[in-house]
C-alpha cells in the first residue's frame, strides 16, 4: 500500500498530483489510487496533504472497499504530525468495529508499536490473531493461516520478543511459516530492532553490516548446488504425523525403520554416484500448509518427496554424511561415526 522507492529517487507530490488525476479519469478505481496519491503525500512529508485526502475518501457517497483500512491509514499518519489524541480516538474505534481484514490490525499496531507503545501493540495484534486466525481446532484439523494473515503474526512475534514475553502457540506458529534461513527470534532480537531505529550512525552501521553478511550467506546457499534431500521425521514429528494422518503408516511402519530406511537410502544414491546429498528435517504444521498450498491433502504419500525437495530448495538441507566428529543426523547426540555411520 505504501510505496517504498527512496525519496530521492522520486517525486512524490508529482507523483501524487498525477496518481490524483488518475482517479478522476477512472473513478472505478479512485480508492486504490488516492490510497497510493496519500502514500506519497506522506513520503514527501506533506501529512496534512494525505489526511485531506483520506477524509476525502471518507466522506465519499460511493461506497468503499475497506473504510477500516482507510481509517488505519489516516490514524497513522495524524499520530505522525502531533495528532495522537485523534489517532488514538480512531484506533479505539477500529478495534471496537473489528474489521475482518488483517490489513487495519497491522497498521494500528504497528503505529502503536512505532510510538513505544508496546503493550497496547500486543494487544491490537492479538485482538486482530483471534478475529482472523484459523481456530485451535482447525488448525489441528489442517486449516492453515491465510497468507494475508502472516504480518500479523510476525508483528506480534515482533512485539512479544520486545516485551521478553514466553512464544505461545502463535509465535511457534510464526516461526513455522518464515522461511528466511534467519530464524524469527534472530530478526526480532531487541537489540537489533532497536539498533534500527536509533539515531546513532555507529548502531545503524553495525546493524547494516551485520544484514549485509546475512544476505550474503543466504544468497551462498541459494547459489549451491541443488542437494538430492530425503525426507526426516524426528520422532515426536512422526508420531503426530501418524496420529494425525494414519493412511502414512504404510510409509512409516515405526520410527525405527525410517530412520534405517533414510540411511540406506543415501548410502545407495551414494554409491551410485550421485553427489550433494542432504537430509531436510519436516514438522506437521510445515507439512500441512505445503499440502494447503499444493491444494492437496496431507494424507497423499506423492506430497512427501515434493515437500521435502521444497524444503532443500528453501536452504533447509543438512549435508549427508556429517563430517568428522559431528553429530548424527537422527539427532541423539551421538557421533555420526558411532550412530547410524558405524
Amino acid at each position: 500500500m505504501r510505496p517504498d522507492t527512496p525519496a530521492e529517487n522520486v517525486d512524490h507530490t508529482a507523483e501524487a498530483a498525477r496518481l490524483e488525476r488518475t482517479a478522476g479519469l477512472y473513478p472505478e478505481d479512485a480508492e486504490a489510487l488516492l490510497l497510493r496519491a496519500a502514500a506519497h503525500l506522506e513520503l514527501s512529508g506533506d501529512r496534512p496533504a494525505a489526511t485531506a485526502l483520506y477524509d476525502r475518501l471518507l466522506s465519499s457517497t460511493e461506497g468503499l472497499e475497506n473504510p477500516p483500512l482507510v481509517r488505519a491509514l489516516k490514524a497513522s499518519n495524524l499520530w505522525e504530525y502531533g495528532h495522537e489524541a485523534e489517532a488514538r480516538a480512531i484506533i479505539e474505534g477500529i478495534r471496537t468495529a473489528a474489521p475482518r481484514d488483517p490489513a487495519p490490525w497491522v497498521i494500528i499496531a504497528e503505529s502503536l508499536e512505532s510510538h513505544d507503545e508496546l503493550e497496547a501493540a500486543a494487544e491490537a495484534f492479538t485482538q486482530g490473531a483471534n478475529l482472523l486466525l484459523p481456530t485451535a481446532e482447525e488448525t489441528e484439523a489442517g486449516t492453515p493461516p491465510a497468507p494475508a494473515t502472516h504480518p500479523l503474526l510476525s508483528g506480534r512475534h515482533r512485539v512479544r520478543r520486545m516485551l521478553g514475553l514466553p512464544h505461545d502457540a502463535w509465535d511457534t506458529l510464526a516461526d513455522t511459516l518464515h522461511t528466511s534461513p534467519v530464524s524469527l527470534d534472530e530478526l526480532h532480537d531487541p537489540k537489533r530492532v532497536w539498533s534500527l531505529g536509533s539515531d546513532n550512525p555507529a548502531e545503524l552501521q553495525a546493524e547494516i553490516s551485520r544484514l549485509r553478511a546475512e544476505l550474503g550467506a543466504y544468497r551462498e546457499a541459494l547459489s549451491r548446488p541443488f542437494p538430492v534431500a530425503v525426507l526426516h521425521w524426528p520422532a515426536p514429528e512422526l508420531a503426530e504425523l501418524l496420529s494425525a494422518y494414519p493412511t502414512l503408516s504404510s510409509e512409516y511402519p515405526s520410527h525405527e525403520t525410517h530412520l534405517t530406511t533414510i540411511e540406506s537410502s543415501l548410502r545407495e544414491l551414494s554409491s551410485s554416484g550421485t553427489a550433494n546429498l542432504g537430509i531436510v528435517t519436516g514438522t506437521v504444521p510445515s507439512y500441512e500448509a505445503f499440502a494447503a498450498s499444493e491444494g492437496s491433502s496431507p494424507t497423499d504419500a506423492s506430497l512427501l518427496p515434493q515437500y521435502a525437495t521444497t524444503l532443500a530448495a528453501r536452504g533447509r538441507a543438512a549435508a549427508w554424511p556429517p563430517q568428522g566428529a559431528a553429530g548424527c543426523w537422527c539427532g541423539t547426540g551421538e557421533v555420526y561415526g558411532e550412530c547410524h555411520g558405524s
